[in-house]
């Protein structure tokens, strides 16, 4: 029993460390976050899935809109900062109106959510929205994330060694259901919320009308709506539509001003 108390104080012990140790701020909200990783090895990450998802996703045939993204990426990309960044925009052939962004300034389109964007302002919100991802480092704070609730169970599973192994498997069962839903899930919806608010001044910085992101996030919203796609927010990695829309209203006087300082 001693050396399992030790492991586990250990164990607490290096989580305090590691919190100290990585702590840093988020762009534009001061956000503190924790982040374990190197810039330059999430980056370094970054460039090799996007690598294997160019394998293995197939690429839109459309030159006009792949011209497009282009254009509207490198334009948004322009007015941020992003150590070792390699910025490149890939528009994936996919009905899924989805777009994702990988560490290193890699942004993944889906030719599904085109419909949805309509315009070049509204291809700027999403493309903002990931840059964003991209700037705030998003994707290494999830990774850091995961590896702190690797810890914690490790220490968990110390401290459990005298349970059955009945109760051991429910104890862990309930740590994985509670890190997932009072951290993970959470931090999610923090991080989409913040991507939310970057890229809004992103795509305002850039000489693009800020209350096109309402209007775009009004239409994926009435499509979430037609295709059953609602859940609650308290299970959901991101927040409900109406939660960003509430958000992107209240920031449109900001960021009508940076658009106004653009357009000088």
């Amino acid at each position: 029993m001693r050396f399992r108390a030790r492991d586990t104080i250990a164990a607490t012990l290096l989580l305090g460390v590691l919190g100290l140790a990585g702590c840093v701020t988020a762009p534009e909200t001061g956000r503190r976050q924790l982040v374990l990783i190197d810039s330059a090895e999430e980056a370094r990450l970054g460039f090799q899935a996007f690598e294997e998802l160019k394998r293995e996703r197939p690429r839109a045939r459309d030159r006009a809109e792949w011209k497009r993204l282009q254009e509207v990426g490198q334009r948004v990309a322009a007015v941020v900062k992003l150590p070792h960044a390699q910025w490149e925009f890939v528009l994936f052939e996919s009905d899924e109106p989805n777009a994702f962004a990988l560490p290193g300034g890699k942004i993944g389109v889906h030719t599904g959510i085109l419909p949805l964007t309509r315009n070049d302002a509204g291809l700027a919100t999403v493309i903002a929205h990931e840059i964003a991802h991209a700037t705030a480092r998003h994707g290494a704070e999830r990774m850091s994330q995961g590896l702190l609730v690797e810890i914690g169970g490790a220490a968990l599973s110390a401290a459990l060694g005298g349970q059955s192994a009945v109760g051991r498997e429910l104890a862990m069962q309930a740590y994985g259901l509670g890190t997932q839903v009072g951290v993970m899930l959470p931090y999610s919806r923090t991080q989409e919320l913040e991507a939310d608010r970057i890229g809004l001044l992103y795509m305002a910085r850039a000489g693009y009308d800020p209350t096109e992101a309402v209007a775009f996030w009004r239409r994926f919203q009435a499509y979430s709506r037609r295709h059953g796609e609602r859940t609650t927010e308290f299970l959901s990695t991101h927040p409900l539509d109406d939660t960003r829309l509430a958000q992107i209203e209240r920031l449109l006087p900001q960021a009508r001003a940076e658009y106004a300082r653009a357009r000088r």
